[in-house]
């Protein structure tokens, strides 16, 4: 059994008190930030209507880069980790233990044991949906689980790999099907090429087959994209997705089907009609976003090199209000954020032993902060 530990010590919300700004240098075209400058607040949410936090607790540690965070039914929450290749199984409880060890993984880099999806259907049929890098591409796998790893079927394989931009989240849209984010592995034109599964957003059936109704009778559903690694939807059903930029800016975009984001023509905001800008950009320095969640009429990203918690409030028709920055610092880098079934709470996790953090007593960590 792998060493863990709780704790209900209560850990005092930080927020960011200056205005974003954007970087001096960077690749690919783009406009300026779009962002407004974050609210400063005490307590949390000060846009009408939006969620406020509470003090966050540790809920597991010593765990080594957890990645993906996905619920079964009854609130458990499977947890990847990327470097080690185990799939862990947490309790709101914050037991920890290993359902197993998933053959295959070749960690190197960005790449490893990522994204995890329960199937809608899991009473009925038990799949778990793993996304990871092998030997020779980054794929998605399912496997019928019995509180183990079970035998893998690959679903969609060939997703170009690299040592950096492997993407990774996966999830179940409120249609029932799968979407898939991948990276361009810094080939850039992979982003433009759809005959490439990198850079992308892809949509498949369970089985992994292209979806009905995709724009281009293929997988892929949004092109355009550098590294995609969150995903998420609104009580309207519109999807959103976290992407790193590479120097100027990281964006959250609403995603819409055939939508070109024009990557690596434009990186942030560029204004041109054949590419889809941003809902929202910040500064490289600022978010680094991977993660992403909806709660409480917000998104909710989680920033690694920025080392904090960005809230985006909606205003309920597509539309962003200033986003708020939480726990600034206190944490290091966080890599993932996911809603819990009841839509109280959120899981985060830190990201301080992916060899880009400086560890801190206790990482990696899964957190647990409350919605009110």
């Amino acid at each position: 059994m792998r060493q863990h530990s709780i704790s209900a010590v209560a850990v005092a919300t930080v927020l960011l008190a200056g205005a974003c700004s954007s970087g001096a240098e960077g690749g690919g075209g783009g406009g300026a930030a779009r962002t407004p400058a974050p609210i400063a607040s005490s307590g949390g949410g000060t846009v009408p209507g939006a969620a406020r936090i509470g003090a966050a607790r540790e809920l597991a540690t010593g765990l080594e880069v957890p990645w993906g965070v996905a619920f079964l039914p009854g609130g458990d929450a499977l947890v990847t980790e990327r470097n080690s290749g185990d799939l862990l199984r947490v309790t709101p409880q914050g037991r920890v233990g290993e359902v197993g060890k998933v053959p295959g993984v070749a960690a190197e880099g960005e790449g490893g044991l990522m994204g995890v999806a329960v199937s809608p259907s899991f009473d009925r049929d038990r799949y778990v949906y793993l996304y990871f890098t092998a030997a020779d591409d980054n794929r998605v796998v399912r496997f019928r689980y019995d509180d183990r790893v079970g035998a893998l079927q690959p679903i969609v394989t060939g997703i170009p790999k690299g040592s950096n931009h492997n993407g990774g989240r996966i999830a179940f849209g409120p249609d029932g099907l799968l979407y898939i984010a991948t990276g361009e592995r810094y080939e850039l034109e992979l982003a433009q090429d759809r005959d490439s599964l990198g850079g992308k957003i892809l949509r498949v059936t369970p089985d992994g087959k292209p979806a009905p109704g995709n724009p281009y009778r293929t997988r892929l559903w949004s092109y355009g994209h550098r590294n995609v690694q969150g995903l998420a939807w609104d009580e309207g059903k519109r999807m959103y997705a976290t992407e790193f930029g590479q120097e100027r800016f990281d964006e959250i975009n609403r995603i819409e089907r055939g939508a070109n984001y024009g990557w690596p023509r434009v990186e942030g905001v560029g204004g041109q009609r054949q590419y889809t800008d941003p809902l929202l950009t910040w500064a490289t320095a600022e978010s680094s976003p991977s993660g992403l969640a909806y709660a409480g009429g917000s998104l909710w990203a989680a920033g690694l090199r920025g080392e904090r918690l960005w809230q985006v409030p909606l205003d309920g028709k597509g539309g962003a209000g200033r986003p708020i920055a939480h726990f600034e610092g206190r944490y290091g880098r966080i890599r993932a954020a996911a809603a819990t079934p009841d839509g109280r709470s959120l899981w985060i996790t830190t990201s301080n032993r992916d060899g880009r953090g400086d560890p801190r007593q206790g990482d990696d960590k899964i957190l647990v902060v409350p919605l009110r």
